[in-house]
């Protein structure tokens, strides 16, 4: 027995005599340790979570799985010009804005008969005077679609935290209250106005937030976001106040008020 066991201890340190058996036990140690730091990250990887593709807020990637999904809305939108190629239009009243000069101020104003009434808004017409299709500046909700010949009919677009687009003299409309319409999407096809009939062919075109009309031309290529976070009652941001719900150009009230008025004079004028 121990001439056995002196033999197998002679065996093994033959073996170990030997110049490469020290290198190749390295090898085999530093493979075994690399093959367990592929497989430590290959587990790793396989464990974490797969991302999510979305479409329309609705998960499409098969994988089932109860966190929300981050949807892209309309905030990430920027405001464009409502209408199909910007090269062709122009601007043929600019928006009425009471810090400007006096000149600026007159380029803004509507000339009504002899009314001289602000342009709380912008006018747009195509370079060569011709119809054009009217677009949605910014994806929202249409709220009202009424016809009005003074005003050339209205479309009305509500948008996030009390932001309304509002779309004058216009025809053939292609929307009704209700619908939900994507920035770009046809509205309507540019038209004229009694109100404003020196601008002929045009689309007059208004941004409001909480109601105070803004200068559409200072917010086209900003985020909604930055609309949104305007602060309305610094004059400086929207020139002026806004008058009425209905808009700009929306002076009927007015004009019954003062046709009561000059009616009551002329009775006074007939009794006397």
């Amino acid at each position: 027995m121990r001439e056995e066991e002196k033999n197998r201890s002679s065996q093994w340190k033959t073996f170990f005599k030997k110049r490469w058996v020290f290198p190749a036990v390295y090898l085999v140690a530093a493979a075994l340790l690399i093959s367990t730091i592929v497989w430590y990250q290959a587990s790793s990887n396989n464990s974490a979570k797969d991302p999510k593709v979305t479409e329309n807020g609705k998960n499409i990637s098969g994988n089932k799985s109860e966190e929300p999904v981050i949807e892209v809305n309309q905030s990430f939108e920027n405001i464009v010009m409502p209408v199909k190629n910007e090269d062709e239009a122009r601007i043929v009243t600019k928006f009425f804005d009471a810090n400007a000069s006096a000149d600026k101020q007159e380029e803004a104003i509507i000339v009504d008969g002899n009314k001289y009434r602000p342009n709380m808004g912008i006018d747009i017409g195509k370079n060569d005077g011709s119809e054009f299709e009217v677009v949605a500046a910014l994806s929202g909700k249409v709220a009202d679609v009424r016809q009005d010949a003074l005003l050339g009919n209205v479309i009305e677009v509500e948008h996030e935290k009390g932001v309304t687009t509002i779309y004058q003299s216009v025809k053939d409309i292609k929307v009704k209250a209700g619908d939900q319409v994507k920035q770009g999407d046809l509205l309507a096809t540019s038209s004229t106005s009694q109100l404003n009939m020196a601008a002929k062919n045009h689309v007059h075109f208004e941004i409001r937030k909480d109601n105070k009309a803004l200068n559409p031309l200072t917010y086209f290529g900003q985020s909604l976001t930055a609309l949104t976070e305007a602060d309305v009652n610094d004059s400086k941001i929207s020139g002026q106040e806004a008058e009425s719900k209905e808009g700009t150009e929306d002076v009927k009230d007015s004009e019954d008020t003062e046709e009561r008025d000059n009616s009551q004079s002329d009775q006074t004028q007939t009794e006397e």
